[in-house]
């Protein structure tokens, strides 16, 4: 009986996971008319059957969090200013997300406090932050998503200015990193660990675009050319151009995820889905539409 179960561990032990799956949703808003839905309908609503259909099938499950979630109500000075309740986060991890990029230009619209207050809301609902640190450096480190088949980083960073937010290099904030830097971080780790994944995501670009301007073209193959598999871009609130520059994927922008958005250009959006083994990456994207504040998926 002992001499079977230790057969039967040791071969536990040796058996390793073949693949993973990552999904990436784009801005994910809790505040102004999805904040009216919540309140006259309940958060629940926000999600189609469609769409939890899809967020289910991956274990990992990223979306921007394009508002701060507290109770601290210090809004900054400036054009748009959001705020979440904490306990609505409790709801988007019983819809299966998992991770909450807070590398934006909304995550502090609530001072300092209040993003601080929300990373430590992300973390007591059983979510993980991304994007956010005690300093830059930390804020700014490739986060290990998992290590399973094989090890998987992402850097989050925000490339676009933000208002009124004074950046304190030794504070806790966002990460604010220029490309450049992240460059040189990619090809550190690319030179560690050859084998493993490294994704990168933008808050980036300008807003209401259907394509990416040069800047960004110039900087994503520099990111590409370090020795990133994917990058994944958020902030224009539309879906623009998905580019294959040697052979990996730039997507520069997926839209809206969660939004109370009017515009046709701006009620559309992907999700990115991948399936990540040991010795290659499957990528796959879900268009959808935005009905009322919902994403819902669009039949292929």
């Amino acid at each position: 009986m002992f001499l079977g179960f230790l057969f039967l561990s040791l071969y536990s032990c040796k058996e390793k996971k073949e693949n993973t799956t990552i999904l990436f949703a784009g801005d994910l808003l809790l505040d102004r008319g999805v904040r009216q839905k919540i309140e006259n309908l309940g958060i629940e609503k926000l999600f189609h059957p469609s769409i939890d259909s899809i967020l289910k099938k991956h274990e990992i499950v990223i979306a921007n969090l394009e508002c701060p979630a507290t109770k601290i109500n210090a809004p900054i000075n400036k054009q748009f200013i959001f705020r979440a309740e904490p306990e609505w986060l409790d709801e988007l991890k019983k819809h299966h997300i998992t991770h909450l990029n807070l590398a934006n230009n909304h995550s502090m619209d609530q001072g300092r406090d209040g993003l601080i207050d929300t990373e430590k809301n992300i973390n007591n609902y059983g979510l993980i932050s991304l994007g956010f640190g005690n300093n830059a450096k930390e804020a700014c480190q490739a986060q290990l998503l998992t290590s399973s088949p094989r090890k998987i980083y992402l850097f989050s960073s925000v490339q676009i200015a933000s208002e009124n937010w004074v950046y304190l290099e030794q504070e806790p904030g966002v990460c604010e990193e220029p490309v450049s830097d992240i460059v040189s971080k990619i090809k550190s780790l690319r030179q560690k660990e050859p084998h493993s994944v490294i994704l990168v995501q933008f808050h980036w670009g300008p807003e209401h675009q259907l394509k990416p301007v040069t800047s960004q073209k110039q900087q994503a193959h520099q990111v590409i050319n370090a020795g990133a598999d994917a990058i994944i871009g958020h902030h224009s609130h539309t879906i623009q151009t998905i580019e294959h520059y040697k052979g990996k994927p730039i997507y520069y922008s997926i839209g809206n995820f969660i939004f109370d958005a009017t515009r046709p250009i701006n009620k559309k959006g992907i999700l990115v889905g991948m399936k990540i083994h040991k010795e290659k990456i499957e990528f796959n994207t879900f268009p959808f539409k935005i009905q009322n504040c919902t994403p819902i998926l669009q039949p292929e």
